[in-house]
């Protein structure tokens, strides 16, 4: 129960409680006096408003004003009959706060509070009593400060959880563009380190196929049977793409060995223009998550796909390293390099946008993981890129 509705109790209770205190002194005082059956019937109408009420803000002002009216002209002509009733006023002081506006009510409280000064000088039979002129409007001031602060807290605790509820609301909705946003990112992701990667090797193929056509019509045909192997692979991929986007070398259970060493295999150039090799170091604790799984191969495939096309390399390996807590990636190639300080320029698309997702692709899936990325070259010296996904904090 909220603290506006528990005083409303409360005051409903002492109202009660006034009123038949007051009758019962009336009767015990002034027994078989004329204006007793007035007394009982104005007390028991008063009874049955109060009952009936307090009629909460909601309703049409024209009904509340009529009903808190009748209320304190009942009250009021009890008073006249027997003074004693003045002490109910405590609790109508709250109804009238809860009912008016907030001039309203004031003007109805120091209505109530002469009105209750009157009727202790009328009771007071000792002469002037400076306590029956005060006493009355110090407990209307304090009623009417408890109330007011009271309904300031209740007004600034609903402006609070108003607020809270439009700050969840825009925090959803963000959380929904930030999701979608991700989502887009690792779709583009994705398609890089799969079918761009792939299109790009079958068109170097090609190329090299059609350079060689005339001449050489092995190494021709060894392209172009490379290619058509990468592009069934590509169809593989995309199929796998569109039913769950999972690297087609871990569906069905595959483990992350085996996909790698099935990419070792798959880009190792037969005419031996780049060799890869795949180790794997440490045993694994249980098997490694899903994702980190998808994201090191994808990682190592672009890798790969980094190697063939810039790097002018013979060899390149594929180390994965378990260390209990954590699972490490390794792509090392023999190649020309480059310089790691200038990292961030090279990842840059070029002017014709088919650059630029290799390493940004990378670090933010290893950042998606609470992983590192770490690249190690300079120029003539080859490349090491090294992935490290902790396992602790995903399990």
């Amino acid at each position: 129960m909220s603290g506006e509705r528990w005083t409303a109790v409360v005051m409903r209770a002492a109202f009660f409680l006034l009123l038949g205190a007051s009758l019962v002194r009336f009767l015990i005082r002034h027994p078989g006096e004329p204006r007793t059956p007035w007394i009982i019937a104005l007390s028991a109408v008063l009874a049955l408003l109060y009952v009936l009420g307090p009629v909460p803000l909601s309703h049409p002002a024209p009904r509340r004003f009529a009903w808190l009216g009748a209320v304190v002209a009942v009250w009021m002509v009890l008073v006249v009959l027997a003074p004693s009733f003045a002490w109910c006023a405590v609790p109508l002081f709250f109804t009238g706060l809860r009912t008016l506006s907030p001039r309203r009510a004031l003007a109805l409280v120091v209505v109530l509070t002469a009105f209750v000064v009157a009727a202790q000088l009328k009771l007071s039979s000792g002469g002037f009593d400076p306590n029956l002129v005060l006493a009355p409007p110090a407990v209307a001031a304090i009623a009417t400060a408890v109330f007011v602060h009271m309904q300031r807290q209740a007004d600034r605790q609903r402006q609070l959880i108003d607020d809270l509820i439009r700050t969840r609301r825009e925090l959803a909705a963000t959380e929904r563009r930030e999701g979608t946003l991700a989502e887009r990112q690792r779709l583009s992701m994705e398609i890089h380190d799969t079918l761009a990667q792939g299109l790009s090797s079958q068109r170097m193929l090609l190329q090299a196929a059609d350079r060689v056509w005339g001449t050489d019509p092995e190494a021709a045909h060894r392209h172009v049977r490379t290619a058509a192997s990468i592009a069934e692979r590509n169809l593989a991929e995309a199929r796998r793409f569109v039913r769950d986007l999972a690297p087609a070398d871990l569906a069905d259970g595959g483990s992350l060995e085996q996909a790698l060493r099935a990419l070792a295999a798959r880009e190792t150039d037969e005419s031996g223009g780049l060799t890869v090799r795949c180790h794997v170091e440490g045993t694994p604790a249980g098997p490694l998550p899903d994702r980190v799984a998808s994201a090191l191969l994808r990682i190592a495939q672009g890798a790969l796909a980094n190697v063939r096309e810039h790097a002018r390399a013979t060899t390149a390996t594929l180390t994965l390293t378990h260390l209990g807590d954590q699972v490490v990636l390794d792509v090392a190639d023999d190649g020309v390099g480059f310089d790691a300080a200038s990292a961030a320029s090279v990842a840059a698309p070029d002017a014709a946008g088919t650059r630029g997702h290799g390493l940004p692709a990378m670090q933010a899936r290893v950042r998606q993981l609470g992983g590192t990325l770490a690249v190690e070259s300079a120029p003539g010296e080859g490349t090491v890129l090294s992935a490290a996904i902790p396992l602790d904090v995903l399990s």
